[in-house]
């Protein structure tokens, strides 16, 4: 596991000590990544600069220092992830021969293989074989071209932009900032779909002409053409859902099951391959305790588990989990968290996450991260399981809700959705006040004026796309939150909306587009990284992904009851009644935290004159919106959550031009 940036300098004009040093400035942004070691490749003629920062995870020799040349010299990589077949691909390279002999190995790193399988498949057909999470930087010294690939799936991050003729790129934005030429304009149409899903989807950044590289693509730069192309899609969600449908799986239950408890076995026999201390993360739940499961069923000694938990119980796990450790016979630790905690730990956010991310369970992450550091190098997780096997609650509401709304005309829907919102949301309540002591378990005690506005904006969606991401916001509105940002602005039309399939099948495929690597990896990849821990996720095989795929949806979802096939494998290792239990998500109590602790903090970020003079936000709405959850009228912390860490974050990052200031001058 490692960092990885560097730079690519169409007007070749630096001297080898100038590339040197800016390429060395960038790499040491990343040592968090990769503390082991690290190093700077340059090409003083090409005007390229390659550097790398190193987590040992396997070969912790100093044959598998980086960035790494090709024994034929034509292919410099920096790459970061671990590609978990690397031993059967060189067993495979060893044996093939051509006029050049038989492929030999200095080391027994996954990052020679991949030099390797590049120098005798070419990028594309070696990318394809590879199973993994990676991305990578490959110079091609003969051709002169750069490539940057991510993995299939988005488990490990890569930004790249440009600055006139110059590219650079990066696992976190913060080695981009780190060049002399880079200029951060906040991206206000990022900022409206953050402000809308706690996070930045791509290929946006909170930076102008900053990008994420999408997953499953790869990005080539040909010096001599000097133009800027596209990422090439190698692999495609939208490709696997098409072929599942063309192709489904035709066999039983049981060998179904029979199948899948193959392919993830052997998705963790790979994945727990290290030459450091291997965990796992444990919440309780029936994907993580699937992982912890397989893997004490793998391994040879009692598997090291890490849960976190809280003292409300809504937010609880960690007695759960604790059952489901003495259960399977782990080594088990746990941590509660406190306010106190999560609030030491909000001011380091912006470094962490590098851009505007606000899914508050960033906190426990970052703590259950750090806590399993202190024991192993690699932990696996149940990350993927909800999108693979219809696991969240809202597939079953967003199903409910269109198959309802769909009845009526779009303009009929419309006129009813507006004459609701006609009346303020506060009026709808006042309006059902006196019915509360005929109802009193009445969801007129919840919220109902909000909720009412919230099922309007439902009835307006055009299409069961509109529906979903608009159940996937916690601001519908946030376009005209966000001062100067113009109108309302789509970066998800590339994501199309899968109508070939169902409602819910085409939620869990959206998920795993957007929801996914935008949010879920993220979170883990910067928590687990900020800690020098690498973070694995067997359910995102590909082959796994690919096989769940071609699951008809009544053996995912059936009776009401999600992870259904997920659930009957699980009965072989844990008894039923420990598997059978309501879904919890894994979150902060954010809200009472901002009634308490947090308030003090969250009115500094919030306060009127503060949010008018940054210039971002319309302050009325926040205001009011921040006055209303203090007073307990109604919940509004994932919204408010999302303006604070972008506050946050706008403070990070002025106190960081101000230093890069001091440091020029």
């Amino acid at each position: 596991m490692c960092g990885i940036c560097g730079y690519l300098d169409l007007r070749q004009e630096l001297t080898s000590p100038a590339l040197l040093a800016t390429a060395e400035e960038m790499t040491h942004t990343l040592c968090h990544r990769g503390p082991d070691d690290g190093g700077v490749w340059i090409d003083e003629r090409a005007g390229v600069a390659l550097g790398s920062r190193r987590l040992a995870i396997v070969d912790l020799s100093p044959d598998g220092h980086q960035p790494m040349v090709s024994r034929s010299e034509r292919y410099v990589v920096a790459f970061n992830g671990e590609i978990y077949n690397f031993r059967s691909l060189r067993r495979a390279l060893e044996l093939e021969t051509d006029a050049a002999g038989s492929v030999r190995f200095r080391g027994h790193s996954d990052t020679e293989v991949l030099l390797a399988a590049v120098e005798r498949w070419g990028l594309e057909q070696a990318v394809t074989r590879f199973v993994g999470m990676f991305a990578f930087a490959i110079w091609d010294r003969q051709e002169q071209r750069l490539s940057l690939g991510r993995d299939r799936l988005g488990e490990k991050p890569l930004y790249y932009g440009w600055c006139g003729d110059l590219l650079l790129f990066g696992s976190e934005l913060k080695a981009l900032r780190a060049h002399p030429a880079f200029h951060g304009d906040i991206n206000r149409h990022a900022l409206v779909d953050f402000l809308r899903f706690g996070y930045i989807p791509a290929p946006a950044s909170i930076y102008e002409g900053v990008f994420k590289l999408p997953p499953g693509t790869i990005l080539t730069i040909d010096v001599h053409h000097k133009s800027t192309p596209d990422p090439v899609p190698y692999w495609s969600i939208d490709a696997v859902v098409q072929a599942g449908a063309d192709r489904p799986f035709s066999g039983t239950v049981e060998e179904a099951r029979e199948q899948l408890d193959a392919l993830l076995r052997n998705s963790i026999r790979e994945q727990m391959v290290a030459d450091v201390p291997v965990g796992a993360l444990l919440s309780g739940g029936i994907d993580s305790s699937t992982v912890v499961a397989l893997m004490q069923a793998e391994g040879r000694h009692n598997v090291r588990t890490f849960t976190i938990g809280f003292e409300e119980a809504r937010y609880n796990e960690a007695n759960h989990a604790r059952v489901i450790a003495q259960q399977l016979a782990t080594d088990h630790t746990e941590l509660y968290v406190t306010a106190r905690d999560a609030m030491d730990v909000i001011p380091e956010l912006p470094r962490i996450y590098d851009e505007p991310f606000a899914d508050s369970s960033q906190i426990p992450t970052f703590l259950v991260s750090r806590l399993a550091r202190e024991h192993v190098t690699v932990t696996l997780s149940g990350d993927g399981g909800d999108e693979l096997f219809g696991g969240y609650e809202r597939y079953a509401w967003g199903n409910t809700i269109w198959s309802t709304v769909e009845r009526l005309p779009i303009g009929v829907r419309r006129a009813v959705a507006g004459a609701v919102q006609t009346i303020p949301s506060h009026g709808w309540e006042a309006g059902l006040r006196p019915f509360r002591t005929l109802f009193p378990d009445s969801v007129a005690h919840r919220a109902t004026g909000e909720k009412l506005h919230r099922l309007a904006s439902f009835m307006k969606a055009e299409d069961p796309g509109d529906l979903y991401k608009s159940l996937m916001s916690s601001c519908d509105h946030s376009c005209a939150m966000v001062i100067g940002a113009g109108m309302p602005w789509d970066r998800n039309d590339d994501h199309h909306w899968a109508d070939s399939i169902d409602f819910v099948q085409s939620a869990m495929s959206w998920d795993a587009k957007i929801y996914l690597p935008d949010d879920i990896l993220t979170k883990v990849d910067r928590a687990s990284m900020a800690v020098s821990l690498e973070a694995r996720a067997p359910f995102l095989d590909h082959r796994v992904f690919e096989f769940a795929w071609q699951l008809p949806l009544s053996m995912k979802v059936r009776d009401g009851q999600s992870k259904w096939l997920l659930r009957q494998m699980l009965y072989g290792y844990l008894p039923r009644d420990l598997v059978e239990r309501p879904k919890a998500g894994f979150g902060a109590p954010i809200g009472s935290w901002l009634r308490g602790p947090l308030r003090e903090w969250a009115e500094s970020l919030l306060n009127e004159p503060r949010l008018r003079d940054d210039g971002f936000f319309e302050p009325e709405p926040i205001r009011q919106r921040w006055q209303e959850h203090c007073l307990g009228v109604r919940p509004w912390h994932y919204y408010l959550w999302s303006v604070l860490m972008f506050q946050e974050w706008l403070d990070a990052e002025r106190a960081g031009v101000s230093r890069a200031c001091e440091h020029a001058l």
